[in-house]
């Protein structure tokens, strides 16, 4: 039987809050200090095993995109329609939005959390930047990461691809990878709707700067998806 669109609206709306609330929520509640937090590492499992949970849990039920990226990918690669699309980027956004108010009704609850100060694992440049690097560096970064992470998805998801069981697996450890490398340059997005989601409840600067965030990886997104479909898959 065919899944019907609620129960695909629903699957991303939960997988996006999952990731959201576990991956930024590792950076806020576990700490990043290396020390007594769980480190850079600990934060770059943590994005990468929320995805590889929920893949596993919703997969069957949307294909567990959570990630405007990566639907607004799928439609350029010619594996979705641009509607449904629509419909999973609005239960994308919202579950993100989800996601992050309960990070902040988490966090708050401690008397020593600053919602300005400590944020709530926003993404950002320049002053905002984790190692305070350029709008430039960035730009290039989220667009890279995201154009290496969409072609490990075409790839694993791929018919031709015989080990797609373990899909869910190498997408998670492709995330992790970029995470590992990319958390001091922007704190890592390489999907927009993990960004707006805390954007919007942290305000200011975070807000500000979280156009990048949705421009660089739709970039990667499309530039990756016409790579898949026009230089490897159709050989």
């Amino acid at each position: 039987m065919e899944t019907n669109t609620f129960s695909k609206f629903s699957a991303e709306f939960f997988g996006t809050l999952v990731l959201v609330l576990m991956g930024c929520g590792s950076a806020v509640i576990a700490g990043a200090d290396g020390t007594t937090g769980v480190g850079l590492l600990g934060i770059s499992f943590a994005f990468g095993l929320s995805v590889v949970a929920m893949a596993y849990a919703i997969g069957h039920i949307s294909g567990c995109h959570i990630n405007p990226a990566i639907s607004i990918g799928m439609v350029i690669a010619g594996r979705m329609k641009a509607g449904e699309a629509v419909i999973y980027v609005i239960a994308q956004i919202l579950g993100a939005i989800a996601g992050a108010a309960i990070l902040y009704m988490i966090a708050s609850g401690n008397a020593d959390y600053n919602l300005e100060a400590a944020g709530l694992g926003q993404n950002g440049y320049d002053s905002g930047s984790p190692g305070h690097y350029s709008l430039h560096a960035g730009f290039v970064a989220e667009a890279v990461f995201t154009f290496i992470f969409l072609f490990v998805i075409f790839g694993s998801t791929s018919t031709k691809n015989i080990n797609g069981g373990f899909a869910g697996l190498s997408i998670g450890l492709s995330l992790v990878l970029i995470h590992i490398v990319g958390i001091k340059v922007t704190g890592v997005s390489v999907n927009p709707a993990r960004s707006i989601g805390p954007a919007l409840l942290v305000g200011g600067q975070a807000l500000s700067q979280v156009w990048l965030f949705i421009v660089a990886p739709l970039v990667g997104s499309i530039l990756s998806a016409l790579a898949w479909r026009f230089l490897l898959e159709r050989k």
